[in-house]
């Protein structure tokens, strides 16, 4: 197990040397940079020698590949360097902005399980008891729980997210007045709304997944053989059909979780919520390298860690996976 986690390790970082670079590459491409996007959004008209002292102050007018170099050491001495636009320490900053959006990623990957692994499970077996119950009237009620769910699901799912933050803001905020439209500040009351929005996409997302992996399950033989050997279907359900699916399960939550604490840039930007993501938008908008490549060096970082955690998951869930890992190790 040890050298597998150091292998991955290890693998790792060209992955995030690779990514760095080509961030760094684009964003040079922009035809701007945070020069040019402070004097316009002033509505300054200045001579070239001034914008070119601008930028020969920050460094932009050294060769691309000598300011990769440069932030790449600084970053691996701790250093990330100061914003262009408010002159503040990178890290410093992105730190002062991380609470918000763990706060946000926490109440959205909790609110999602509670709501979406019960309902998921329930329109499994409600659809499976539709077809082989002999009450006419259990066969039409499950029928139409599961349609209900699977409706749900495909109508949430359908849904961006930004029309839905704009109907929670009208209804919740404007109409009933029970939320504030712009938080002022990191209060669970200004996380609602943000975190409804979150919640019913992915909890869409995982109802149809949970379902079907559900469903994939309860087909399966060793669930008709326990049925015949007298087993009740609730153990069957909670010791065999559930942790078997829970591979679908952890899976989900790890593309989740990594794109959660990478911050959802259009929910923050719509609630005004002062998280990483509507951090970076701002940092993109006035060309802040320094900043934007903090938030990308975070981004590459958390998904990396989480699929690291999933693959550790997926040993434990699975003895398949883990006695083929143990061979391999051991060859």
């Amino acid at each position: 197990m040890k050298r597998y986690v150091l292998r991955r390790l290890f693998s790792l970082i060209p992955v995030l040397l690779g990514i760095t670079f080509l961030s760094f590459a684009l964003m040079r491409l922009a035809g701007s940079d945070a020069v040019t996007e402070m004097y316009s959004g002033a509505g300054l008209a200045v001579s070239q020698e001034v914008v070119d002292a601008a930028r020969a102050k920050l460094g932009l007018d050294k060769p691309f590949f000598v300011q990769y170099l440069s932030w790449l050491s600084g970053l691996l001495t701790g250093d990330m360097g100061a914003s262009y636009v408010s002159g503040r320490d990178v890290f410093d900053t992105f730190l002062s902005k991380l609470p918000a959006t763990l706060l946000l990623a926490v109440m959205s990957v909790l609110l999602t399980v509670a709501v979406s692994i019960p309902l998921g499970v329930l329109a499994a077996v409600a659809h499976q008891k539709a077809g082989t119950a002999r009450d006419s009237s259990v066969r039409s009620f499950c029928s139409l729980f599961d349609s209900v769910v699977r409706l749900g699901s495909f109508v949430g799912n359908s849904l961006p997210n930004f029309f839905v933050a704009l109907l929670l803001m009208h209804f919740l905020a404007i109409r009933l007045g029970w939320l504030p439209v712009i938080s002022s500040g990191v209060t669970l009351a200004g996380a609602i709304m943000p975190t409804l929005t979150l919640t019913i996409a992915m909890s869409a997302k995982y109802l149809r997944q949970v379902r079907a992996a559900v469903l994939d399950e309860l087909s399966k033989d060793y669930v008709t053989g326990a049925k015949a050997r007298g087993v009740a279907d609730r153990v069957i359900l909670t010791k065999s059909v559930l942790r078997s699916s829970l591979m679908t399960i952890v899976t989900l939550l790890a593309l989740s979780v990594g794109s959660l604490l990478g911050g959802t840039a259009i929910v923050e930007t719509i609630f005004m919520w002062d998280g990483v993501g509507k951090l970076a938008v701002d940092a993109i908008m006035m060309r802040d390298y320094p900043m934007i490549q903090a938030y990308v060096v975070w981004m590459a970082v958390i998904y990396m860690v989480v699929n690291l955690v999933a693959d550790l998951l997926y040993l434990v869930l699975d003895p398949r996976i883990r006695l083929e890992v143990e061979r391999h190790d051991g060859v």
